[in-house]
């Protein structure tokens, strides 16, 4: 632990029985301190031990969104009575809470991160703009489609017209493209230096 930030081990995290059964709790979200998001691990020694408890998260969940990593081993996913096999590496993300869910471990040693709260995140502008970037010119019928879903996702985001800009620089329109940078600057000078480094963008705000 040091000052603005923390590494923590997560077989250092004491486990701890959930409400007096044998699923083994580690509560890795205050071993962290963080608050971006409920967070939890559940570790089995055995194979066929529980590691997310059977339930909804109606009412007492709060209707919260999860995500389930299977960090280690393999868990078996029970959901809404489907199976479902996860090894090592799956993510299992449930967003209605009125899906039941349980999962047990299919292998000794098997870890699972929870990671749950109210469907409220707003996603970075670049989450769109970097999936988008390299496809300009590859496929640039996808990318269309993805600075149009940024727009509708967030229409306030100055993200919006830095994609319009990256578009236009595509299609060979650096003078329309440098005019949507402007108007970005002109409402946010913080992105100016950003903007400048951007390894597509930034040459046309250094041209005169």
């Amino acid at each position: 632990m040091a000052d603005g930030w923390t590494l923590v081990a997560l077989d250092d995290v004491d486990a701890v029985p959930w409400q007096g059964t044998k699923l083994e709790w580690r509560p890795l979200r205050s071993a962290l301190g963080a608050r971006i998001v409920g967070m939890a691990a559940f570790t089995a020694e055995r194979s066929g031990q529980e590691v997310v408890e059977g339930h909804t998260e109606l009412g007492g969940g709060r209707g919260h969104e999860e995500v389930y990593v299977v960090l280690r081993g393999r868990a078996t996913f029970t959901l809404d009575g489907e199976t479902v096999d996860a090894p090592a590496g799956s993510f299992v993300a449930i967003s209605d809470p009125g899906v039941y869910r349980r999962a047990v471990a299919a292998e000794p040693g098997t870890a699972v991160l929870a990671l749950g709260g109210p469907p409220t995140f707003q996603p970075s502008a670049s989450e769109w703009l970097e999936r988008a970037r390299p496809l300009l010119r590859s496929e640039p019928a996808r990318a269309r489609e993805l600075l149009d879903e940024l727009r509708r996702e967030r229409p306030e985001s100055p993200g919006v017209k830095i994609g319009e800009a990256l578009w236009a620089l595509s299609q060979g329109d650096d003078v329309g493209a440098r005019e949507l940078l402007c108007s970005v600057i002109s409402a946010n000078p913080e992105l100016r230096t950003p903007l400048q480094q951007d390894p597509d963008l930034g040459r046309l705000l250094s041209e005169p």
